[in-house]
């Protein structure tokens, strides 16, 4: 067995970590021979309960609600899923392999055992917040850089590539990396789910467990779990199953912006007279409106949607509760509902720029995204005209 696998023995319990590849005809084989084996109380499984069920329910995208997805504001949780999804995928297909496959053998082998089988990995959406949450504006610009760079990446990965990703050199030359370049992101997809798969495998029933998780995770489960043995570590994760509350600083940032613009509008008025503020109001009618509609137009969007962009922009903008984006994305669904078809061929069109307007489904993430980024332009060159306007009047 290659040094995937590791074996601890802690507190008189037998802990097997075998570490995979998610998209290795190796790994699924390994899984099977371990477990059989084996014969272990427990299979541990590197799988959450909404993972799990979309292993066990391939159809479970046709259920797909885009609508309900925006108003829980979960766009970005959803993007994120599609391009990580899509890039295992592209992976897999040269190999013959779907991610996933070693995880769903390790299932079925354990159900053919008759041997029991934890989820112990931390809910996806629970990850994705966290990670979105934890970076200042800067580490979001670049986190999503990296999603959209590497949907298109059109880079084959041969199957001696994909066995490789599972020795630890090439492993610590990855995360090295990571870190480098988005620390806050592999703090929270690296090293805080070390802490809870280690965790969530302690607890784990029986004295013989078999561990099946990525091979990135292997060092730092090892580290945790040995911890936990040597009780320097603590067995509970409340505080990282949840995403973090936004700063202060930033709620007052998001409201100051509009109390500005609004205080502005109304000293105009008051100290200049209807004309004056009618000229700011109108100044910010149309900034706001024209950039989001353009930002729609861009987009493709239905006349429905660009009409409810320029009507919306002026308005959202001075309500920091709700985006334009949302308006316009959901407009946008709903005048031009996505088909099943949309949803079969959700993974494959997020890999092609072409996709990404002739998907229903897609088209609303970018009625959302331009729309959104029209607004927030047109928010500061109205601003700016309303501000210069004030000083050419000597306030």
């Amino acid at each position: 067995m290659s040094s995937t696998k590791k074996v601890l023995i802690l507190d008189g319990r037998k802990i097997t970590l075998l570490g995979t590849a998610h998209v290795s005809k190796e790994s699924c084989e390994e899984v099977k021979t371990e477990i059989t084996n084996e014969k272990p109380d427990c299979v541990a499984i590197e799988l959450d309960e909404r993972r799990y069920n979309s292993i066990m329910d391939p159809e479970s995208w046709k259920k797909l609600d885009i609508v309900k997805v925006l108003k829980r504001r979960e766009g970005f949780l959803m993007l994120a899923n599609l391009v990580l999804g899509s890039f295992q995928k592209r992976m897999g297909q040269n190999v013959g392999v779907k991610p996933g496959d070693e995880m769903m053998a390790a299932i079925n082998c354990a159900k053919e055992n008759n041997i029991e089988f934890s989820l112990v990995d931390r809910p996806i959406q629970v990850t994705l917040r966290r990670a979105w949450a934890k970076n200042n504006f800067w580490g979001k610009c670049k986190l999503l850089a990296s999603l959209i760079a590497s949907a298109f990446d059109k880079e084959e990965i041969s199957e001696d590539q994909i066995e490789n990703l599972k020795k630890e050199n090439e492993m610590d030359t990855m995360m090295g990396e990571l870190a480098e370049y988005l620390p806050t992101v592999k703090e929270v997809l690296i090293d805080e789910r070390d802490r809870y798969l280690a965790t969530h495998i302690w607890n784990s029933k029986g004295n013989n467990i078999v561990a099946v998780l990525g091979a990135g995770h292997l060092g730092g489960v090892e580290a945790y779990l040995t911890k936990i043995a040597d009780q320097k570590a603590v067995t509970d994760t409340s505080d990282i199953e949840t995403a973090p509350a936004g700063g202060v600083a930033g709620k007052i940032i998001g409201w100051a912006i509009p109390v500005i613009i609004v205080g502005l509008i109304a000293y105009g008025f008051i100290a200049h007279g209807k004309d004056v503020g009618s000229d700011m109001v109108f100044k910010w009618v149309m900034w706001n409106g024209s950039l989001a509609a353009v930002g729609s137009l861009l987009a493709l969007a239905n006349p429905i949607t660009i009409i409810v962009a320029f009507v919306g922009a002026p308005l959202t903008s001075l309500c920091p509760l709700i985006g334009v984006g949302i308006l316009t994305g959901i407009t946008q669904a709903v005048v031009c509902k996505p088909k099943v078809e949309d949803i079969e061929k959700l993974q494959d069109d997020v890999c092609h720029f072409k996709g990404w307007y002739t998907n229903k489904i897609l088209r609303v993430f970018v009625v959302f995204f331009l729309s959104s980024l029209g607004s927030t332009i047109g928010t500061f060159i109205a601003g700016g005209k309303i501000a210069l306007l004030l000083k050419n009047l000597g306030m």
